[in-house]
């Protein structure tokens, strides 16, 4: 194929959907996954009609350790290649850590740290030699902000998405390959229904925190484009990361254990 292929994951709804869109405006053809088979096919034949592109399904549970070499060997097996990989798929997991099960946990990291890691060490060599190559880690202004209780790994892996895109960023820039880190405050998207957390968000943000998943994949791929190994959207989650960075530790966890239970279920 001609055309260039953009592998986005968690592609079924909100950020991952919003960015398959704007990649295959720009040109690509797009390869989605995610687990819900039948919003996935909705999807791919939407962007087909409206872009004129391919759209290819790939039903995967990330959570499964075999997941990334299968959702490749898929796509191998279609004759395609990976250009650019949007690491999107994510997830909440509340409560305090001790009353969770490992199992869970185990599934959690496996989502957000090791699968991305796996895609990107996958496809970064196809990319390094044909000198080309789009990367972003989707991650979350948690990771650029002072940890709180309940929700207990999540800041944690969006901290290791940054710190990991950074150094990515920093072994590709001279090769073609854009490595960015995205990292979006409150989003509208399903992100806080999966978790159990949309009425307790609700009445603790104000609507001038939210964007919208358009406007946060945008920037993304604008990110990406321009190859800045972060982005923070939005003014106002710009100002927080940006205090953040000037607030003694002590400081900052004495204000998360005053702020945090308005966001975080422990």
């Amino acid at each position: 194929m001609d055309r260039r292929l953009a592998l986005v994951t968690g592609a079924s709804a909100g950020i991952g959907a919003a960015f398959a869109r704007i990649l295959a405006s720009h040109g690509y053809d797009v390869a989605l996954t995610a687990r819900r088979t039948e919003r996935l096919e909705k999807l791919a034949e939407e962007i087909s009609l409206r872009y004129g592109v391919e759209a290819l399904t790939v039903a995967a549970d990330l959570a499964e350790p075999q997941a990334p070499g299968q959702i490749l060997d898929h796509l191998t097996a279609h004759g395609r290649t990976v250009d650019a990989l949007v690491n999107n798929a994510g997830y909440g997991l509340p409560g305090a850590y001790a009353d969770t099960r490992w199992e869970d946990q185990r599934a959690f990291i496996q989502v957000m740290m090791t699968a991305p890691a796996e895609l990107a060490h996958r496809v970064l060599p196809g990319m390094i030699h044909r000198r080309f190559g789009r990367i972003v880690n989707v991650a979350s202004l948690a990771g650029l902000v002072p940890p709180a209780a309940g929700h207990t790994l999540y800041g944690a892996t969006q901290a290791f998405l940054v710190r990991f895109s950074q150094s990515l960023h920093l072994e590709t820039q001279a090769l073609g390959v854009h490595v960015s880190a995205l990292c979006p405050g409150f989003t509208f998207s399903e992100f806080h229904d999966v978790n159990g957390t949309r009425a307790q968000i609700s009445r603790s943000t104000p609507p001038w925190l939210w964007l919208g998943a358009d406007e946060v994949a945008a920037a993304g791929y604008e990110a990406v484009e321009a190859n800045r190994p972060v982005c923070v959207p939005g003014a106002p989650n710009k100002a927080i990361a940006a205090v953040a960075k000037l607030i003694p530790d002590d400081w900052a966890l004495a204000l998360m254990a005053w702020q945090g239970p308005r966001f975080r279920k422990v």
